[in-house]
């Protein structure tokens, strides 16, 4: 039996695949704390994992960010991302790493397991000299040797001058980004540490270990160096397979959704920048009026209305599960939140993606080249964007049979028992490297 310490930033999209993966290294014996906002100690405590709380570092409501961090305001584009990082997932650094090491005085871990946000995570492995593991749960952006500059969305450099594409676009990236390297060498020297010469960008990657949800066909090309290994999908097996899905209620007009003979298409924003004037609104006007069933989601609980008018044909909740909805679902039309692109193609389910920000733009791009979906280009598509790329897809039976295939590659994994298994394994080769 290990001690594994769990780092979470405490946002519900990062939350739900990792209290999963919590629940794994219980059922494998192990004794499990995990390091998270008050919020969402409820959903590791139900999976038998202890919590150790945010403290030195800012807890927050991640619907309410301006009340902990003012810095942010309320703007969009460039300019409002390079801030959300440099407040959320920087600044806090030192501070996540000050309460992870008294949490390691208290009682040493064997080895730390963190989300790839979690940058005092990466601090405190160093601190305490212990294994550390990362759990990618975005598209995987690592900067490896042919691969193209992440977050542009670009398709692996073809010669001379992709080559050439690719060092211009890195170095703009490295321009755009300076503020942030800045604020992530302070952090670091605050957690006490030397300088290490890593970019932000690659700190947050363990250099031993890389679990990357999702599958191989659905990244770049990348050199086979052992340090990443690709999981599937972060998801419980089963509905039953999970604590936190058997409390969950089906909405009422379920048994609408199961007797209905239509294509059923599912609408979501995701769980983070909830404006849905962005997706569901211009969603609504397009197919509003088509023959089929719209299931949107509000991405919150306790909200189960949009502040707009709702098309006849549309059903609204705030969450139901992926693995309910999906069997059900013909075509999924998301902001490219990772999890729910995974759980869509692990039930074979199409996409049309409207990544606008973040790692949305990569997620679209991959969904893209894989074949099994539409990349809009925008997280604010046109009602006829919208309804053109839905008759595309409804059309083209190659985009389903795309994402069936990939559903069968997902299958293939488990992915929170090989989480579990490639990090004994990796804590065994720590232990012993020759």
């Amino acid at each position: 039996m290990a001690d594994v310490m769990i780092a979470v930033t405490p946002f519900h999209g990062h939350v739900a695949p990792m209290a999963v993966v919590a629940a794994a290294f219980v059922a494998a014996g192990h004794r499990v704390r995990v390091y998270t906002g008050a919020a969402h100690a409820a959903a590791f405590e139900a999976e038998g994992a202890e919590v150790v709380r945010w403290r030195e570092a800012p807890d927050f409501d991640e619907h309410d960010l301006a009340a902990t961090f003012p810095e942010l305001g309320s703007g969009t584009g460039l300019g409002q991302l390079m801030r959300n990082i440099e407040q959320l997932f920087i600044r806090t650094g030192a501070a996540q790493c000050r309460d992870l090491v008294e949490a390691y005085g208290i009682r040493p871990w064997d080895v730390l397991v963190a989300e790839s946000t979690s940058l005092g995570a990466a601090f405190a492995a160093d601190r305490t000299a212990t294994p550390w593991v990362t759990v990618c749960l975005t598209p995987l952006t690592l900067l490896d040797p042919g691969t193209p500059p992440p977050g542009f969305g670009i398709p692996p450099a073809q010669g001379p001058l992709g080559r050439i594409r690719d060092r211009v676009l890195i170095g703009a990236l490295r321009a755009i980004t300076r503020r942030l390297q800045r604020a992530h060498e302070e952090e670091r020297a605050l957690a006490g540490l030397p300088p290490d010469g890593r970019t932000f960008d690659e700190a947050c990657y363990s250099p031993g270990l890389v679990c990357a949800s999702g599958v191989a066909e659905l990244d770049v090309p990348r050199p086979d160096t052992g340090r990443v290994r690709y999981v599937g999908a972060l998801s419980a097996a089963s509905p039953e397979a999970s604590t936190a899905g058997r409390a969950r209620q089906l909405p009422e007009w379920w048994p609408e959704l199961l007797a209905h003979d239509r294509p059923v298409v599912h609408v979501t924003q995701g769980t983070q920048h909830l404006e849905p004037r962005d997706l569901v609104a211009p969603s609504f006007a397009a197919l509003g009026r088509q023959a089929l069933l719209l299931v949107a989601t509000t991405g919150r609980t306790d909200q189960d209305r949009f502040p707009f008018p709702a098309p006849p044909n549309a059903r609204i909740a705030g969450f139901v599960p992926h693995a309910e909805l999906l069997p059900h679902v013909d075509l999924m039309i998301t902001n490219g939140g990772w999890g729910g692109v995974l759980a869509a193609l692990s039930a074979g389910v199409p996409l049309v993606v409207a990544g606008g920000d973040a790692d949305k733009p990569e997620a679209a791009a991959r969904v893209a080249r894989s074949g099994a979906g539409i990349d809009l280009r925008t997280g604010r598509p046109s009602p006829r964007a919208l309804l053109r790329a839905y008759r595309r897809v409804e059309g083209d039976p190659a985009y389903r049979a795309n994402a069936e295939r990939l559903a069968r590659r997902l299958r293939a994994h488990d992915g929170p028992r090989e989480v579990v298994h490639l990090t004994t394994a990796h804590m065994t080769n720590a232990a012993d490297p020759g």
